[in-house]
């Protein structure tokens, strides 16, 4: 599986912007496909979350009502619409698949190279 984000750049607080994922190879192993960012001296953390099967979705709490995550199965892409932004906000987004068969603690994890979401205040 292969990943390719694009949609960052510069906005102004209170802004948009909506990042998209596409993915390639054997992409029907894919289980849950998600947005983590990664702000400068901070770990990695979970944005949002989405089920390729019923499409369940979960969200950080600091993204709740302002990012809005979504999938499009017939393009094999994934989307991130963010409103509302704040610099906060402002981190490399990594787009991720999580990929296998049986119980999840086995599942693969496959990463987008990132893209740089900057807010200024």
């Amino acid at each position: 599986v292969q990943l390719e984000e694009s949609g960052g750049g510069l906005v102004q607080a209170g802004g948009s912007l909506r990042l998209s994922c596409a993915a390639s190879g054997i992409t029907s192993s894919i289980n849950v496909m998600g947005w983590y960012r990664q702000a400068p001296g901070k770990q990695r953390e979970l944005v949002a979350a989405i089920t390729s099967d019923s499409g369940t979705t979960n969200y950080a709490d600091s993204v709740k009502g302002r990012f809005t995550i979504s999938r499009d199965n017939a393009k094999n892409t994934m989307y991130l619409q963010m409103n509302s932004l704040k610099p906060e906000d402002t981190a490399v987004y990594y787009c991720n698949a999580r990929s296998g068969v049986g119980r999840p603690s086995t599942w693969y994890d496959y990463w987008g190279q990132g893209t740089q979401v900057t807010v200024s205040s």
